[in-house]
């Protein structure tokens, strides 16, 4: 599993540095960058990342103030020009503090810090992955559900319903931590909604069908799925 990455700073130069930094880095996928802090903020609600690259000064929104925003939810790496506030930001939870003009190497040992971790926090995944099946609490006991007999997963804030071809399940769970967790075949289609690909039966425009049930393609995810379906 690749870590997707989130660029948010003021100079394109340095986005576009950090851009090529990652399509080097196997383990590393580049997800989305821009110059606009409260761009980057729109993003994180719409879309999961595993680790955002966060420059300091930039306007509207410095990066300090960036990072007590969203409270230590997704890895962050500071790239900055600036050394002062490098103690500060340590309380706020990043992962390293990356003085620019940044080398390779120093961006490298930055990013396998984050590998380690990702790797902690995804020992779960591996022991799954080797069932075909998981786990939730329904009605205060545990009941097997069959990855392949979930048609989809909707997002409820901080529920999920997962949608079996028998029966339903709501948990307290977030579809970015079931995003990271399900097999291949599973791909997340808008911001509340993973599908089942192998259930998929037709699709309509922007809309795909489960069996009978419609879901809408969300404009974050379109280039994605369209990029699955040519594969297919």
């Amino acid at each position: 599993m690749k870590i997707k990455c989130l660029i948010i700073d003021d100079e394109p130069l340095a986005i576009r540095l950090l851009e090529d930094y990652i399509s080097k880095t196997y383990f590393l996928e580049f997800g989305f960058s821009t110059v606009n802090p409260l761009m980057g903020l729109q993003k994180m609600k719409e879309e999961s990342y595993d680790l955002v690259f966060l420059d300091i000064q930039m306007p509207e929104l410095n990066g300090m103030d960036f990072l007590k925003i969203i409270k230590n939810k997704t890895p962050i790496i500071l790239t900055t020009a600036y050394s002062d506030f490098a103690l500060e930001s340590y309380e706020y939870g990043v992962v390293d503090y990356l003085l620019k003009p940044i080398s390779y190497d120093r961006f490298y040992k930055s990013v396998l810090r984050v590998k380690d971790r990702f790797l902690e926090n995804s020992s779960e995944k591996s022991i799954i992955e080797e069932n075909d099946f998981f786990f939730v609490k329904s009605e205060g006991k545990k009941v097997k559900v069959h990855f392949q007999e979930i048609l989809y997963i909707e997002g409820l804030r901080d529920y999920v319903n997962i949608k079996t071809t028998s029966d339903e399940f709501i948990i307290l769970e977030n579809l970015k931590n079931l995003e990271n967790l399900l097999p291949k075949y599973f791909k997340r289609i808008h911001k509340s909604y993973i599908v089942n690909l192998q259930k998929i039966t037709s699709i309509d425009g922007n809309k795909v069908f489960i069996e009978k049930f419609p879901i809408n393609i969300g404009e974050t995810y379109k280039v994605s799925f369209q990029n699955w379906f040519k594969s297919q």
